[in-house]
C-alpha cells in the first residue's frame, strides 16, 4: 500500500473548511492546484503506477460527489475538494473516507438542523422518503420539501475534512 503524508491533506481540508464557512464556497484556486500536484507527487513517489492510482482516486471522489451534484445535495466546490483528495489518497482509502465524510455529515446535518430549528421538518421528510422507498417508489409524488431549503444548505467541507482525517487512522 502507498502511503501519502496526511498534512498536505489537512491543509487543504483545514483551508476549504475555512473558505467554506465564510463564504459557503471552495475556490478553484485553492482544489485545482492541489489535484494537480497529488498527480504529480504520486507520480514522483511511486512512478507510473502512482500516477494511474491518483487518477483512479480523482476519478472516485468525482464520480462520488458528482453523482450527489447531480442531485443537488453538494456543490461543485464539494466534488472538486473531493476529486483532489482522492488525487492525493487514491482509490482504497477514498472509500474509508467516502464513509466516514458520510457519518460525520449526518451528525453534522442533525446539530445543524436542530440548532436552525428545522429539525421536524427534516425528519418528517426523512421519513417520506423511507416510506417512498418501502412502497418501492424511488420519488413518489410525495418528495420532502424543506422551506428555505437553500438558506439551510449546510457547508460541507467540515464534514470531509473530518472524514478524510480519520480515513488516515481507521486502518490502523
Amino acid at each position: 500500500m502507498h502511503s501519502i503524508a496526511w498534512w498536505p491533506i489537512a491543509i487543504l481540508v483545514g483551508l476549504a473548511t475555512i473558505t467554506d464557512l465564510k463564504s459557503r464556497r471552495i475556490p478553484n484556486w485553492l482544489v485545482l492546484p492541489f489535484l494537480v500536484a497529488g498527480i504529480a507527487v504520486s507520480g514522483w513517489q511511486f512512478g507510473w503506477h502512482g500516477v494511474g492510482r491518483s487518477l483512479e482516486g480523482a476519478g472516485l471522489g468525482l464520480l462520488a460527489f458528482g453523482v450527489l451534484f447531480l442531485m443537488g445535495g453538494m456543490g461543485a466546490g464539494d466534488v472538486k475538494l473531493m476529486a483532489a483528495i482522492g488525487a492525493w489518497i487514491g482509490p482504497g482509502q477514498l472509500l474509508i473516507a467516502l464513509v466516514l465524510t458520510g457519518l460525520a455529515g449526518g451528525l453534522m446535518v442533525l446539530g445543524w438542523a436542530t440548532f436552525g430549528g428545522f429539525i421536524g421538518e427534516l425528519l418528517d421528510g426523512t421519513g417520506k422518503v423511507v416510506a417512498n422507498l418501502a412502497r418501492g417508489e424511488a420519488g413518489g409524488d410525495e418528495m420532502p420539501k424543506i422551506s428555505n431549503a437553500l438558506g439551510r444548505k449546510m457547508p460541507y467541507a467540515p464534514a470531509i475534512a473530518v472524514g478524510t482525517l480519520l480515513s488516515f487512522f481507521a486502518g490502523k
